[in-house]
């Protein structure tokens, strides 16, 4: 038996309606200190915060923009949700392939995520109904 390519689990993404809601109930009722500022990622069509914990990341994810690819979930969802999980991988380009050939649909072709690494996303109609991110493994900085 091969070695799994996928490395650990990096974070859960939640779709919420407001963000800013979303990470008041984070510091406020759940008492974490670390959350990072919204940002704005128009090429994705979110606005993300991570919510930063001993063992990973909650990231939120807001729509941003009328073609925000979340905005069908939070229709489905209107109070929001998990919407992915994300997996790292050391080579994004060779995951994808490999998807491919096991019958995946991968639903992009790599482009930058908010990790500043790049990102491809597999259809949760062939994951058991959950959308998975796959996530270069971003370099680490000393």
């Amino acid at each position: 038996m091969s070695k799994s390519f996928l490395g650990p689990l990096n974070h859960v993404g939640v779709a919420v309606p407001d963000i800013h809601i979303a990470i008041g109930f984070y510091k406020k009722v759940l008492e974490v200190k670390d959350i990072t500022d919204p940002v704005d990622l128009p090429s994705q069509g979110v606005t993300y915060s991570f919510v930063n914990l001993p063992s990973g990341q909650v990231e939120l994810i807001q729509p941003y923009g009328k073609n925000s690819p979340i905005l069908k979930f939070l229709n489905k969802n209107p109070k929001g949700g998990q919407h992915h999980i994300c997996f790292e991988v050391v080579d994004i380009f060779k995951a994808s392939e490999e998807m491919k050939k096991k019958g995946m649909r991968v639903l992009n072709e790599p482009r930058i995520g908010a990790h500043g690494t790049l990102v491809v996303f597999l259809h949760p109609g062939d994951s058991g109904g959950v959308l998975i991110e796959l996530m270069e493994t971003p370099l680490k900085t000393f």
